[in-house]
C-alpha cells in the first residue's frame, strides 16, 4: 500500500466578502512543518485567484493542494490584539492591507466547543462533520480530495462572526464588508458564507511520491 506523508497545520482560517466582489481568506497557523506562517487566497469578482504566501516552500506546497490562477511570494504579517471576542487583527501581504475585529460566537462555534479534540482531529470525525456541513452551512466542507492526489480534513474547535473589516489591495479600497459570495473556488470546500474566523486544524494527506 502507497505510503503517505501527514502535514498538521493548527491555528485559523479568516474569510470575507467585500462590496467589490473581491473575497479573501487567511490562514494564520501558528503551529505547521513549515513554522508559524500566515498565507492569503484573494478572489477577484472576475473569478482569477491569487495566492500570497511568505516563502518560496510554503507557496508550492499550497499551490499544489489548492488551485489558483496566480502565485506571489510576498511578506506575509499578521498582528492580532486582544483574544476571541473583540480581538483586532491587521494583516499585511504584499499590496494586500486587511483590517477586522472579531465578533460574537454564533451556535456552531459553542457545538464546535464541546467537542473533544482528539475526537475532533480525526479523519472519522471530519466525515461526520462534513455531512452535517453539508446542510448547515452549505459549501463548507470539512473533508475532501485535495490537488495532486492529497486528501485534507478540516477539525475546527471555535468560530467567530467578523463584526468589521476595511481591505484594500493594489491601491484600491475593497469596499465594506459582505457575505462571502459566491464561495471562493480554491479548492473542494469555502469559507463560511457569513464573514468569520474559525480556529481548526487542518491535516494533509500527501502521496509519497508527490
Amino acid at each position: 500500500m502507497p505510503q503517505t506523508q501527514r502535514y498538521r497545520f493548527a491555528g485559523h482560517i479568516a474569510g470575507a466578502g467585500t462590496a467589490s466582489g473581491v473575497r479573501l481568506v487567511l490562514g494564520s497557523w501558528v503551529h505547521s512543518p513549515f513554522g508559524p506562517f500566515a498565507d492569503v487566497m484573494i478572489e477577484r469578482a472576475d473569478g482569477t485567484r491569487v495566492l500570497i504566501a511568505p516563502t518560496e516552500t510554503v507557496a508550492e506546497f499550497v499551490a499544489a493542494t489548492y488551485v489558483f490562477d496566480e502565485v506571489r511570494v510576498e511578506p506575509v504579517h499578521v498582528q492580532v490584539t486582544g483574544r476571541r471576542r473583540h480581538s483586532r487583527w491587521r494583516v499585511s501581504a504584499g499590496s494586500l492591507h486587511w483590517k477586522f475585529t472579531v465578533g460574537a460566537r454564533p451556535p456552531v462555534g459553542y457545538v464546535l466547543r464541546a467537542v473533544p479534540p482528539v475526537l475532533g482531529r480525526t479523519r472519522a470525525w471530519a466525515g461526520v462533520t462534513d455531512r452535517v456541513a453539508r446542510i448547515v452551512m452549505p459549501g463548507v466542507r470539512t473533508l475532501g480530495t485535495a490537488g495532486n492526489g492529497r486528501v485534507e480534513w478540516y477539525a475546527a474547535h471555535d468560530l467567530h462572526r467578523l463584526h468589521a473589516s476595511w481591505a484594500q489591495w493594489e491601491g484600491v479600497d475593497l469596499g465594506a464588508l459582505a457575505e462571502v459570495d459566491p464561495p471562493p473556488a480554491f479548492g473542494f470546500g469555502s469559507s463560511p458564507r457569513l464573514p468569520s474566523v474559525t480556529t481548526l486544524v487542518s491535516t494533509v494527506l500527501v502521496p509519497a511520491d508527490h
